[in-house]
C-alpha cells in the first residue's frame, strides 16, 4: 500500500503534470470507486472544473478545484498517470478524466479498492475519513510529549499503535519497521511502557526516514510507480524490511520476520530486545 511517502510523490509529480488542466469530461468505468455523490452527478459536477492544486492530507490525494475538493485514496494499487489520449490505455484503468486540451488523467487499480469522494471546496477537512487523522508527522503537534501521552493511553503493541491514523497519519507498515529499528524499540512492546526519551527516538526517526523516504521518491517494493512511470529508490537503504534472513547493518545478527496484528513485520532481535513481552 502507497504510504505518506509515496502518496506525496504521487502529489508532486501530478501536480507538475495535470494542475492547471480543466476538465472537459469524465467517464467512471467501475462506479462502486466513487463514494460521494453519485457516480452520474460526480461526473456532471467536474465538467469544466480546473485543478488549481494537488494536496495530501496523510495518504489521501486532494484536488482542489474551482468549486470542489475531489478526495482519492489509492489503497492498495491505485495509480494515477497523465497521458495524451492517442495513447493505449493499461488494463484495470477505471477513471477518466479527459482535459481540455486533450490530454487525459487516468486511475489505474488492479484490486479496485481505490476510493474517490467531491465535496464542496472548504468542506473537504470535514469528511469522517480526512476528520479523524491525527498531525502529520512534519507538524508542529507532533512532539515527543504528544507522542508519549498518546501511548501512555494504549495497551496495544507500539508498532499496531503507530499504525493508528488516528495518532499520527501517514505511516505504513514499511516505514513503522524502519523507525523502530532506528529506535532501538521492539515492534511488540506495550505501547504505555514506552519511556519519553524512546517517544522522542521514535518521533525523531519517523520526521528522518519518512523525509528521506519522500526524497527518494519513495519506496518500490512491488507495483508502485509515480505518475511519471518512475520507481522509488528508498527500497535500497533500508535496513529491516524486506530483509528477513539476511545480517543486520548494525550488530551483524539475523533479521527475522514475524507479524504484528497480522502484518508482516522484520526486527533484529540483538538491537531490538523485547523488554515487555506479551
Amino acid at each position: 500500500m502507497p504510504e505518506l511517502p509515496e502518496v506525496e510523490t504521487v502529489r508532486r509529480t501530478l501536480s507538475e503534470l495535470a494542475a492547471g488542466k480543466t476538465i472537459a469530461g469524465v467517464d467512471v468505468r467501475w462506479p462502486r470507486m466513487v463514494k460521494q455523490p453519485e457516480p452520474e452527478a460526480f461526473q456532471d459536477a467536474l465538467i469544466g472544473e480546473t485543478i488549481q492544486s494537488i494536496d495530501r492530507r496523510g495518504k489521501f490525494l486532494i484536488f482542489q478545484l474551482d468549486h470542489y475538493a475531489l478526495i482519492s485514496h489509492l489503497r492498495m494499487e491505485g495509480k494515477f498517470t497523465v497521458n495524451q489520449s492517442s495513447e493505449s490505455e493499461e488494463p484495470h484503468t477505471h477513471v477518466v478524466f479527459t482535459f481540455t486540451d486533450g490530454s487525459e488523467l487516468r486511475y489505474r487499480d488492479v484490486r479496485k479498492f481505490g476510493t474517490m469522494h467531491l465535496t464542496p471546496k472548504g468542506t473537504e477537512h470535514g469528511l469522517p475519513s480526512l476528520k479523524a487523522l491525527g498531525p502529520e508527522p512534519f507538524d508542529e503537534q507532533f512532539t515527543a510529549d504528544y507522542l508519549y501521552n498518546k501511548l501512555q493511553k494504549t495497551s496495544r503493541q507500539v508498532k499496531t499503535a503507530l499504525l493508528d491514523q488516528i495518532i499520527v497519519t501517514g505511516l505504513g507498515n514499511i516505514y513503522v519497521d524502519e523507525v523502530l529499528f532506528r529506535s532501538h524499540v521492539h515492534p511488540h512492546r506495550v505501547s504505555s511502557t514506552i519511556t519519553p526519551d524512546e517517544a522522542e527516538q521514535i518521533r525523531l526517526h519517523t520526521v528522518n526516514v519518512l523525509a528521506e523516504a519522500v526524497e527518494r521518491g519513495g519506496s518500490t517494493i512491488r507495483t508502485y510507480l509515480n505518475s511519471q512511470g518512475q520507481k522509488g529508490t528508498f527500497q535500497e537503504v533500508l535496513n529491516v524490511y524486506g530483509r528477513a534472513g539476511e545480517a543486520c547493518v548494525e550488530c551483524g545478527a539475523e533479521i527475522v520476520k514475524t507479524k504484528t496484528g497480522g502484518r508482516g513485520t522484520h526486527i533484529c532481535l540483538h538491537c531490538q530486545p523485547l523488554e515487555d513481552p506479551l
